[in-house]
């Protein structure tokens, strides 16, 4: 076994280097398994070095943590990061298996839970209206790991949305892009903050609080759907983003989304709960708004 420490500093061309190099020492080839046992980090880098370990072995997904176990270890996405943007060296590699065992979350602590509720959340607001309404009655529940059949239902339910979408769009030439709800303004809160101050599912949270506004402004959603779903991602409960954080940073920031083309930057918007939008023309001034919005100071 070869570990890695943990946090989003593991995703580097470093870890894999030691990664590869564990590999050859052990006499591992092409007819060899890497099994991913951990969070998000650990399923990102393992299933990168996977896929391109001699040009391509199997790989196997173990998911530790509750956002790993219904985000990151489905779908076949995996990859590491660059000093300039999150997630811009990776492949395409689904594993040939993905375990999940909730009895591995009764060990995380309450602002993990809460950061992977964050993803089980989103796939209400995108796809599933009812989802998100059982989700959102329940989140103390959640937050808490208090009931047993809801946890396993929120995990296979989510699994299962994920998996529809990916099958549907397996390299995101299209409407996988829905699952980056939230995400645009997430990364580049975890980024002007150097990975290092918020979970990835407390940045997303606030990048969803970001999209519903945006929603609003464009006329898609209610000023009353916009303050409902604004309180009830609240209740996440996510760090304060820092003074340091202003609007002209995240701007710069969201320049190396991948989503961004020539075309400008594609958003994911809410047409309705549980219907989301791909849409690239939003005026420049309903983004600052959107930006400010989460930006407010008490």
């Amino acid at each position: 076994m070869c570990s890695v420490p943990a946090g989003e500093s593991s995703k580097s061309a470093a870890s894999c280097e030691v990664l590869y190099s564990f590999l050859l020492e052990h006499g591992a080839d092409r007819h060899s398994v890497v099994i991913a046992l951990g969070g998000g980090v650990v399923g990102d880098l393992a299933g990168f070095v996977a896929a391109t370990f001699m040009r391509g072995i199997r790989f196997v997904q173990v998911p530790t943590t509750l956002l790993s176990q219904v985000d990151s270890s489905v779908g076949g996405k995996v990859g590491i990061n660059h000093r300039l943007g999150k997630n811009m060296i990776g492949a395409f590699h689904q594993p040939q298996l993905v375990l999940i065992d909730p009895n591995f979350l009764s060990t995380l602590p309450i602002r993990e839970v809460r950061a992977g509720c964050a993803e089980i959340i989103k796939y209400g607001f995108i796809r599933d209206a009812d989802f998100f309404n059982l989700v959102s009655d329940r989140l103390e529940e959640l937050f808490h790991l208090k009931d047993q059949r809801l946890l396993e239902t929120v995990l296979s339910t989510s699994c299962r949305i994920k998996a529809e979408i990916v099958k549907k769009d397996e390299r995101e030439a299209g409407i996988r892009a829905v699952l980056n709800f939230g995400h645009t303004v997430g990364h580049a809160l975890e980024a002007v903050t150097d990975y290092r101050y918020f979970l990835h599912g407390e940045a997303v949270v606030w990048g969803m609080q970001a999209a519903v506004f945006l929603s609003y402004l464009a006329g898609f959603i209610s000023r009353r759907q916009t303050d409902g779903y604004s309180s009830i991602l609240s209740e996440f409960q996510c760090p304060a983003i820092p003074m340091s954080c202003t609007r002209a940073g995240l701007k710069t920031a969201m320049m190396k989304d991948k989503k961004r083309s020539s075309k400008g930057q594609l958003w994911i918007l809410l047409n309705n709960l549980g219907q989301a939008e791909l849409v690239r023309d939003v005026a420049e001034r309903d983004v600052d708004a959107a930006l400010d919005f989460i930006l407010q100071r008490d």
